[in-house]
């Protein structure tokens, strides 16, 4: 039987440059299988002040961000969570009685990944890109304690400054770097992603994958972007972007309805997720 929308059904939504399915079908799944009076639905915008505000008019009660919004947003939020206040970058509103709260439960997912792969923290990383999810990542693997990264970033001004702010060393091009320096390599730019120009390019040269122990992709769709599936033929120890969007959106799900659902419910909805 299909769930009933009302006057009293709370909203939930996503703002993204290329909204995908990924958010929609995973919390939908959970508001169906928990019986909650929710619906989540995928937007973008070309007015990134009216959208927020509208969140807080309409009583809107969470918003995922996604590129390109991660920061830009941060003018318009009332308060910033800690996750938020340290790498400058947002990825989840929670809106209560019309006050807007920013998280980053990108932050909390990544931390968590560096765990459970028990990363060695003398590793040295070298990661690729300069946006909202950069500031996320790296801002995760600085707490967690690793002192040598590299951040390749065409941007210069937001390559240097993000390199700046955690004492890390910054390059324009990762082809600047010997490939037995990237231990663990990191893409945080939207090479490999679905509906992209560039979906079926690695996000790194060959030489510096084959040379690495650790491989992380923070793109979530497809589920193995070319340069998870080149890893995986190499037998490295690979991170999806859909390892990190799943956990992400456990948070935000917590944030929006105050429900943890257990491990079996959540592997369920990530399967059900990804078939789209």
């Amino acid at each position: 039987m299909a769930r009933t929308i009302n006057k009293d059904t709370t909203v939930c939504m996503s703002l993204s440059a290329r909204p995908s399915n990924f958010g929609t079908r995973f919390h939908n799944y959970l508001y169906e299988k928990l019986n909650l009076n929710y619906i989540y639905k995928a937007f973008t915008t070309n007015n990134l002040k009216d959208a927020i505000y509208g969140i807080k008019a309409l009583a809107i009660r969470g918003c995922a961000i996604s590129m390109p919004y991660k920061e830009a947003c941060i003018e318009f939020i009332d308060e910033l969570d800690s996750s938020v206040k340290s790498i400058h970058s947002v990825n989840t509103i929670v809106n209560t009685n019309h006050y807007l709260k920013a998280y980053n439960t990108d932050y909390i997912a990544v931390a968590k990944l560096i765990g459970s792969n028990k990363i060695n923290t003398n590793t040295t990383f070298v990661l690729k890109g300069s946006g909202g999810m950069a500031n996320a990542v790296i801002g995760a693997f600085y707490d967690a304690g690793f002192k040598n990264g590299i951040v390749a970033a065409r941007n210069q001004q937001k390559g240097e400054a993000l390199a700046k702010r955690y004492n890390y060393k910054w390059v324009k091009d990762e082809k600047d770097i010997e490939p037995d320096q990237a231990q663990l390599i990191i893409n945080v730019t939207p090479i490999g992603m679905l509906g992209g120009n560039e979906v079926q390019e690695l996000a790194f040269p060959e030489a510096m994958i084959k040379q690495a122990n650790i491989v992380f992709d923070v793109v979530a769709m497809p589920i193995e972007t070319p340069m998870i599936q080149y890893a995986r033929d190499l037998s490295k120890t690979v991170i999806s972007g859909a390892d990190v969007a799943v956990l992400q959106a456990v948070e935000q799900f917590v944030l929006y309805t105050g429900i943890r659902p257990d491990d079996e419910l959540i592997k369920q909805a990530a399967n059900f997720a990804r078939k789209n």
